[in-house]
């Protein structure tokens, strides 16, 4: 699971611009935001540049399976 789209929203930034920015469709990028698919690392790394956050940002935390 990714917060591509959380991160979007916080900054006000529209999915169809982020799509431009990575020469990806609008419905690839729709697939990242509502987590139907995700990003290779490669891409991710390129939404966090385009985005000015940390790549870690855009992921979720996973419980430890200790806890």
């Amino acid at each position: 699971m990714n917060r591509i789209k959380k991160v979007l929203e916080e900054k006000g930034i529209k999915q169809v611009w982020l799509a431009e920015q990575l020469g990806k469709s609008y419905n690839m990028v729709n697939s990242y935001v509502q987590n139907r698919r995700q990003p290779s690392i490669e891409d991710l790394y390129k939404i966090a540049e385009l985005l000015k956050v940390d790549v870690r940002d855009l992921l979720e935390d996973r419980p430890d399976k200790n806890d």
